[in-house]
């Protein structure tokens, strides 16, 4: 049997697959406060502010990467940077990162696409992938140390236990953490199973690339779309979750409370200019991460902070924190 399902880029590799329960049996960390940073895709500017947001807290911060912090560094001395930066924390695959040392190539970028995406869109990324892989090639020691990363994470921040997973809650690449995955009544039961099988009270994610926060009876579902590219229209900043006994000390953009800790989604201020030029000198006009990514690096996606915070209808209390619906420019 083949171990993946469907077109290169579309698959879902059967070793993504690990199941709730796995999560259940990895071993808790303890933190005070945790920065779960999802889709940082080679920004090294947006690293640069993540780690003086960090810097800036009041007490110790755990930061950990949960996949994809590669994508754009293609080069040689952006991708060492980024890998040696980033490994000096936690952080747990992405499929980005699981496909540079793996020896298929049917898999492609390994994202799992949903056929919503277009075909071109796909194929731009098994190519950029493919490129970066070569890159990464010349880099033993740090995909060894790739190898060694776990697909899952689980830590306690307080009373609150939280599943650092870069998917769902089943597969590496799953995107049934996506925001209207989450709205779908279809669901419900499969993400009270979740809860149960993982044992956590919130599962951070990341990977589908738009944030969202909802809330459920028995849990948190937070992802944090990408740190490392704009998330809204209009807007020119990462997001990355925070989970915390304490409320953040930094503006956030909507927040919830459960089980004893803060969960919210903080912006990303890194330096624009700076991005621009990197990805720039990497991918020139009518390159291939150009056509996929250029405008929403300049613009944001057509994407707002009221749908990544909407919660349902029948669980109304996700809420603005210290930037406003009224007054954020991602609207």
């Amino acid at each position: 049997m083949s171990e993946t399902s469907g077109r290169a880029g579309r698959a879902c590799p059967l070793r993504y697959r690990y199941g709730a329960a796995a999560i259940g049996q990895a071993p808790i960390q303890e933190a005070r406060t945790l920065y779960v940073i999802g889709g940082l895709y080679g920004n090294l500017p947006a690293l640069d502010a993540i780690e003086a947001l960090a810097a800036a807290e009041d007490g110790p911060v755990t930061l950990c990467f949960n996949g994809d912090f590669n994508w754009f560094n293609v080069d040689p001395a952006g991708f060492s940077e980024i890998n040696e930066r980033v490994l000096r924390h936690s952080a747990t695959l992405g499929n980005v990162e699981a496909e540079l040392f793996s020896g298929e190539e049917s898999a492609g970028c390994g994202c799992a696409y949903p056929e919503d995406v277009g075909d071109a869109f796909v194929e731009r990324s098994n190519r950029i992938h493919a490129r970066l892989k070569v890159t990464a090639a010349r880099f033993p020691d740090v995909l060894q140390r790739l190898s060694a990363l776990p697909m899952v994470a689980r830590f306690r921040v307080g009373g609150c236990r939280v599943g650092v997973v870069h998917g769902d809650a089943d597969s590496l690449a799953g995107w049934r953490f996506d925001a209207k995955a989450l709205d779908a009544s279809e669901n419900g039961i499969w993400l009270k199973e979740a809860f149960h099988d993982a044992q956590v009270d919130v599962f951070a994610s990341s990977h589908t690339c738009l944030p969202a926060l909802r809330r459920f009876a028995n849990g948190r579902v937070i992802n944090n779309g990408a740190s490392g590219l704009p998330n809204f229209h209009g807007s020119r900043h990462g997001v990355l979750t925070r989970i915390g006994i304490a409320p953040p000390v930094h503006a956030a953009l909507y927040g919830s409370v459960f089980a004893g800790a803060q969960v919210h989604a903080l912006p990303v201020a890194y330096d624009h200019a700076a991005w621009e030029a990197r990805f720039l000198a990497n991918w020139p006009p009518e390159s291939d991460a150009w056509q996929s990514y250029y405008r929403r690096i300049m613009d944001g996606p057509d994407y707002s902070v009221r749908t990544a915070a909407m919660a349902s209808s029948e669980y109304p209390e996700c809420y603005a924190a210290g930037v406003s619906f009224a007054n954020s420019t991602a609207l």
